[in-house]
């Protein structure tokens, strides 16, 4: 099955690539989970898009990871969530809410499947790491306060 890789794919691909498959692993694994849309005339048309938005959150080579990881580390990362009168969150901090807050922080666009976070279910101080290159990453401290 031919399919349009939607983010990378260990093993097979990058964002924007168009990959053949198995029908099983396309059904079963890519398509259910997001990774992959199924090719066609029009999707050849997302392509670009896609292309363009990983080339804008791609780090370009190794010195720009070091550049990046100094950014974040020097960074204070606040975020802002609700809170019941326990202390306790409603719901807990996403990776979605995490990259949010370092964009409107540094200004870094960074892909949430780069980021490993614990679970931030109350207010406090909280330490995650960013992956910007396979010899590069990033320790952040995060504070979760609230809104």
């Amino acid at each position: 099955m031919k399919l349009i890789l939607t983010r990378e794919v260990a093993g097979l691909g990058q964002a924007g690539d168009v990959v053949t498959v198995k029908d099983g692993y396309a059904r079963n694994l890519l398509l259910p989970r997001g990774n992959a849309i199924a090719w066609s005339e029009g999707g050849e048309k997302q392509i670009e898009g896609i292309r363009r938005a990983r080339s804008a959150r791609e780090i370009r080579d190794l010195d720009h990871a070091r550049e990046i990881k100094a950014s974040l580390e020097k960074a204070a990362i606040v975020v802002k969530a609700k809170v019941g009168s326990t202390g306790s969150l409603f719901g807990s901090v996403t990776d979605k809410d995490l990259v949010a807050a370092i964009k409107s922080t540094t200004g870094v666009d960074i892909d949430r499947h780069r980021l490993k976070a614990p679970a931030m279910k109350k207010l406090g101080s909280y330490a995650a790491k960013v992956t910007l290159h396979t010899s590069v990453v990033a320790n952040i401290a995060v504070q979760v306060v609230a809104a």
